[in-house]
């Protein structure tokens, strides 16, 4: 009997870290924001997911998970834990002289790799996106800690039937099989090869459902009458884009019956997410040049499902303030690499939050606001950064102006409250919140305390300011010279600079040569001080 007892104890202690080793399976759907997901409130004519939806009986769905506006920043946040304005990675990599993610960057597969504790095997598959492909560049995905890469380097494919794919830093080759099947076949290779009871981080990026809109094969998909023919699906392109979506869920199928067939399912935690809102030909949204590449809703709001064993009373939504960026921190502390705060130089901090209180059930936020943003190498006017919390969202272009929306009651971003003065004391209150947030996090000067304020004091009637909104021009009118005396005018713009300031300037002053944005005009005075807001469209 002691020795029968022995022997399970033994057995038990061998085959152990087996079942309670955590897997971790990140799979990214390229240009899918929430629209085309029944499973989200803004979901509308919807694509066919059952494998996808799967995943919401054993995990957390996030309602509120924003991501950025291009394939390549959103990769990059990821694998780094860091915004663009750290790493660079501001837009979509398109050339060679797009900015590119430097590799002295501390990514999740260095950090697992270098960790003393993890014997982890990592591997990406799919969408690289992060360089320009060239000899020099084909094994940057093994310098940034990945074990064996797969894929295609671009943003886009040519042909969901005729494309090149790299692997492990040699010569691409030419595939003609189906993108999203094959890129699912190296997956199940790449899963195949490992040692029995290997732990391994998956990065599974589909170039699905991003253009070009493709039919897939008949068997991954149910959407009816798709021809094909480039007219039929110049003319059908939503049609075509959930068949994609579907034969996309589909392929997933086969990865998640991998995982079933080889006792997996309960030890692997699987997240799933789109990488940036849907592309404006076939977003279901009330402005389409408002989705992808845009800091608007339809561009950064995105699905994020977490389904596994981290996940606490399952079946749950959250409304928790999120960021794509968190799982950097997230993935890490479920490959056990708990104390990866310790590999990261002081030069290079990092913003992700760990998601894992939420998953286990511990607190419902661990964020009060979260941060997106889109930067060109040419000016563009949807160049912007924006932040919100639970209630409200700002957004400052780079051109200076600003937006700024109760999201919970404007979802479609219609009423920019900073038209209309004064702001509620709740919306001040808000305003300068968001707008401090954003400037300690880029480093910029705060907000000035008069932001949507009329006046502040009892000497509001003493100036007048026409016409405010402006197009150029505005006038200052001084009604009241015996009661300001000697007095200063100074204007500043959105970021705190000062961009004009006049003292003693008789009974008008016209301030002219103002670019499009928001500023504030402050008079400086013996007996108080009068603030005002001036917009400039």
């Amino acid at each position: 009997m002691i020795k029968k007892l022995s022997f399970s104890l033994l057995l038990a202690a061998l085959v152990t870290p087996v079942f309670t080793q955590q897997n971790v399976v990140l799979i990214i759907a390229d240009d899918l924001g929430t629209d085309y997901l029944g499973f989200y409130d803004d979901g509308l004519d919807t694509a066919n997911m059952p494998n996808v939806r799967s995943l919401l009986a054993g995990g957390v769905r996030f309602k509120r998970a924003w991501s950025f506006p291009y394939c390549s920043e959103i990769r990059a946040a990821v694998l780094t834990g860091r915004y663009p304005f750290r790493t660079g990675v501001g837009t979509v990599i398109a050339s060679p002289t797009d900015v590119q993610l430097d590799t002295s960057e501390i990514s999740i597969g260095k950090v697992i790799k270098s960790s003393p504790s993890s014997h982890y095997a990592v591997a990406n598959i799919g969408k690289w996106h992060l360089h320009a492909q060239n000899q020099a560049t084909r094994n940057y995905p093994a310098v940034m800690g990945f074990d064996h890469y797969s894929g295609n380097f671009s943003g886009a494919l040519p042909d969901y039937w005729d494309w090149k794919k790299i692997v492990d830093g040699a010569p691409a080759v030419n595939v003609t099989n189906y993108a999203t099947t094959e890129q699912t076949d190296d997956a199940l290779a790449w899963l195949n090869s490992l040692p029995p009871g290997k732990p391994f981080f998956l990065w599974q990026a589909f170039n699905a459902p991003h253009s070009p809109y493709h039919l897939p094969p008949a068997g991954l998909h149910s959407v009816p009458g798709l021809t094909g023919t480039p007219q039929h699906i110049q003319q059908n392109q939503s049609e075509y884009f959930k068949a994609m979506v579907e034969a996309m869920d589909t392929e997933i199928g086969r990865l998640l019956q991998w995982l079933d067939d080889h006792q997996l399912r309960d030890s692997t935690n699987i997240i799933f997410i789109g990488d940036n809102g849907t592309a404006p030909n076939v977003c279901q949204c009330p402005d389409p040049q408002r989705a992808k590449g845009t800091v608007y809703e339809p561009g950064v709001h995105v699905p994020m499902l977490i389904s596994g064993p981290a996940v606490t009373a399952p079946g749950r939504t959250s409304d928790a303030l999120v960021s794509t960026a968190d799982l950097f921190a997230t993935i890490l502390e479920m490959a056990g690499v708990s104390a990866w705060a310790t590999q990261i130089p002081a030069t290079k901090p990092v913003d992700a939050v760990s998601l894992l209180p939420i998953l286990k059930n511990e607190t419902t936020t661990v964020r009060d606001w979260v941060f997106t943003e889109v930067f060109s190498t040419t000016a563009s006017t949807d160049d912007a950064k924006a932040v919100r919390d639970t209630d409200f969202k700002l957004i400052r272009f780079d051109d200076g102006h600003e937006e700024f929306y109760k999201i919970t009651a404007d979802p479609d971003e219609l009423n920019n409250l900073l038209l209309q003065l004064p702001l509620s004391a709740e919306a001040l209150a808000r305003y300068q919140f968001l707008c401090n947030a954003m400037a300690n996090l880029l480093g910029t000067p705060n907000c000035s305390p008069s932001v949507g304020v009329e006046h502040l004091n009892d000497f509001g009637d003493a100036i007048s300011v026409f016409p405010n909104p402006t197009a150029g021009n505005v006038l200052l009118n001084f009604n009241k010279l015996n009661l300001l005396g000697t007095f200063q005018a100074q204007v500043f713009d959105a970021g705190g600079s000062l961009v004009f300031q006049k003292e003693n300037a008789g009974s008008a002053l016209e301030i002219g040569g103002l670019a499009r944005g928001v500023y504030f005009l402050k008079i400086k005075f013996e007996k108080g001080e009068i603030n005002r807001k001036i917009i400039v469209h």
